[in-house]
């Protein structure tokens, strides 16, 4: 147990050190939190750029790595990049009793780092729309009081007012259901992504009216949200995330028409490289 503890804390370090976080809530919620109770029994299958290879044994230690992690014998859903997550998590500055919406939690580990970023007063509101996956994701977060785990979809209402909504997985646009759920000053962060290759992990902050304070984190890939995807637009999306200016991107606006900043625009939104 000792020796587990400590490829954890150096695991802790090493993914938040490569994502460029300092020091803080996110590396120790990362130290203290079992990766290999929300993975399912090893050896473990590591998704690679050419495809599966397995560890050698069930030893914990081979999983405390920046790798990902396969959640089921076939198919793309896995445990998801640590140092991607680190990155996400520490740019939605999680504080202590705030309440967090967690849509595509998978089978909960960010779900329970989440957790234990909102603290005891907080409150973690999971969705997996999975059906197995969600049931591992009741069982692996049971011993977590703060957490509450939906098996359906978190793309559809209702939703409960939060100051947090983490995504994970790619949508086409940021849902009106997912900005009217924000808190004024709540952080939406989601994969802006198109039908094929990399988009964007966009963070989006509630301001005043209509509009949204809006960046771009890194480029990313991710699986398809269901209910968050339409084929044009992500045709479209396609298009324009080949233009590199996609970085200049500061605000986000709703039912308004787009001026000469707009960087891109969907039905009823768009994004500006305004302030």
């Amino acid at each position: 147990m000792e020796s587990l503890n400590a490829h954890r804390s150096f695991y802790a370090s090493l993914i938040t050190a490569s994502a460029g976080v300092p020091e803080g809530p996110v590396r120790s919620a990362f130290a203290h939190t079992p990766r290999e109770d929300f993975v399912g029994e090893g050896p473990w299958k590591i998704v690679t750029a050419l495809g599966r290879i397995e560890t050698p044994s069930a030893d914990p230690t081979f999983i405390y790595q920046d790798i990902l992690i396969a959640l089921t014998a076939e198919g793309p859903i896995n445990n998801g990049q640590p140092s991607l997550h680190a990155l996400c998590l520490s740019a939605l500055q999680v504080r202590e009793g705030e309440t967090v919406l967690h849509v595509g939690a998978g089978t909960g580990y960010y779900t329970a780092i989440l957790s234990k970023l909102a603290g005891a007063r907080g409150s973690v509101f999971a969705y997996e729309l999975e059906p197995e996956i969600g049931e591992r994701a009741v069982k692996n977060l049971a011993a977590y009081p703060n957490v509450t785990v939906y098996i359906r979809s978190g793309s559809l209402p209702p939703l409960p007012e939060c100051d947090i909504l983490y995504v994970n997985a790619g949508a086409t646009a940021p849902l009106d259901i997912w900005l009217d759920a924000l808190v004024p000053g709540g952080r939406l962060l989601f994969p802006l992504t198109p039908a094929e290759g990399f988009g964007g992990m966009l963070l989006l902050t509630r301001t005043a009216g209509k509009s949204f304070k809006a960046r771009f984190l890194t480029r990313v890939m991710f699986i398809p949200c269901m209910g968050a995807r339409d084929d044009e637009t992500a045709r479209r999306l396609g298009e324009a995330f080949k233009k590199e200016d996609f970085t200049d991107v500061r605000s986000l606006h709703r039912d308004s028409t787009p001026d000469k900043t707009c960087w891109f625009a969907g039905d009823n939104w768009w994004l500006s490289s305004r302030d």
